[in-house]
């Protein structure tokens, strides 16, 4: 069902008030606007960054394949398929919340898989995630960079994301291509990601490349996405194509990247059936990420589904998600000019720098690992015998419990 309200909004803010919008992001073209820019709720979904983070892990069953595949180029069909798959979310164009500092998400009931993850910087905005199941461990120190350009956007994902596959013993390092986010004021506005994504199994020195074609004229060449995974000697094993919104494909190759005689071409994975009309062009899995459904008993008060702003906007009510998120931005400015007066710095719960910075395509990156404390956490309320249960919904949204010198 469609949201004429929010529509009307939108369409009020892309034909009536474009000029007024445009005057004031003219001052930030050529700079990086990750935190500069105070931006009207109207044009956000009800999802954080952070939240987002957690929709890489809609199709983890391929990493759980990945695991249990015994050929090592196959492996790496499986893991990037994997890397793939979030590119359909990203076609959405409203934007997430920004985190609070000290912020988490949790989510279980997906697979037998547990994630935390944690808004560890505001300064530059950073967060940090860790998965984990019987077959993997997916840990991410994640840190955008952008580049206003006055209708468009670059974001350069200046991040680390890291797979331990357990049964295979191996270490895959991902790194995407970076996005532009096209007709931001004038026109419709859509997503791009034109350049090379690589994923190598550090391990073994195996590894997959795989093109992302940019959009051409009419719409030409968008989505496709080409590649092969190599071996150590970056000869080609296998070659992939496909379109990152819709399905990808695999082929055993010979030397020169071409098929092999008497193979064919099979399909690895196809994107799930999504809801129809979604006023957020959601995901089954997105609206999951949203839902106390995936929530942990005992859920953190600084997770992200409790955030009023959030919350206001999912259920339609513009007028208050502005008010609270303006709310919310005074706490933490508050919360930050308290935690200095009485010299504290603040310090995340569940990660910790671990000393390591990571040159990456487009700048260097502090890293973050998870510290372990968030496992023991939950083991501790799993085993305990107490069952009273409050519900979420009636936990109020604290993000600044832990987040000084003196934390846990």
């Amino acid at each position: 069902m469609v949201n004429h309200e929010r529509l009307h909004t939108v369409t009020f803010l892309k034909y009536f008030d474009r000029d007024s919008y445009w005057k004031m992001m003219y001052k930030y073209i050529g700079s990086d606007v990750t935190s500069m820019v105070t931006l009207p709720v109207l044009i956000f979904e009800p999802m954080t960054m952070i939240q987002k983070v957690a929709e890489i892990l809609e199709y983890s069953s391929l990493l759980d394949l990945a695991d249990e595949c015994e050929d090592p180029y196959m492996r790496l069909v499986y893991a990037s398929s994997w890397a793939i798959s979030v590119y359909y979310a990203l076609q959405r164009t409203w934007k997430p919340f920004n985190p609070i500092l000290g912020e988490t998400y949790e989510m279980v009931n997906h697979g037998g898989l547990t994630f935390i993850a944690e808004q560890v910087s505001h300064h530059p905005p950073m967060s940090a995630g860790h998965a984990e199941n019987e077959h993997f461990s997916y840990d991410l120190t994640s840190k955008l960079k952008t580049k206003f350009l006055g209708n468009s956007l670059d974001i350069y994902p200046v991040g680390r994301t890291r797979v331990k596959l357990k049964k295979a013993g191996v270490i895959l390092d991902l790194v995407p291509p970076p996005t532009k986010v096209n007709n931001l004021i004038f026109g419709r506005t859509w997503v791009d990601s034109p350049g090379e994504m690589v994923m190598t199994n550090i391990t073994t020195g195996d590894k997959v490349v795989l093109y992302f074609q940019p959009c051409g004229w009419f719409g030409a060449g968008r989505y496709e996405v080409d590649g092969y995974v190599y071996n150590a000697d970056e000869k080609p094993k296998i070659l992939m194509t496909g379109k990152w919104n819709e399905a990808m494909h695999y082929q055993p190759c010979d030397l020169e990247g071409e098929p092999l005689p008497g193979t064919e071409l099979k399909e690895v994975w196809r994107v799930a059936p999504a809801p129809a009309h979604d006023k957020f062009q959601y995901t089954h899995f997105a609206h999951k990420i949203n839902s106390f459904d995936t929530a942990p008993k005992k859920l953190l008060a600084s997770d992200s589904r409790l955030r009023p702003d959030r919350y206001a906007l999912e259920l339609g009510d513009l007028s208050k998600a502005g008010s609270e998120k303006s709310s919310l931005e005074e706490r933490q400015r508050a919360e930050k000019r308290n935690r200095e007066g009485k010299g504290h710095q603040f310090v995340p719960r569940w990660f910790s720098l671990s000393g390591e910075v990571s040159q990456t395509p487009w700048d260097e990156l502090e890293v973050y690992e998870y510290n372990g404390k968030y496992t023991e956490h939950r083991a501790a309320i799993d085993s305990s015998s107490c069952d009273l249960e409050v519900d979420p919904k009636f936990i109020e949204f604290n993000p600044w419990q832990y987040g000084n010198s003196e934390a846990e």
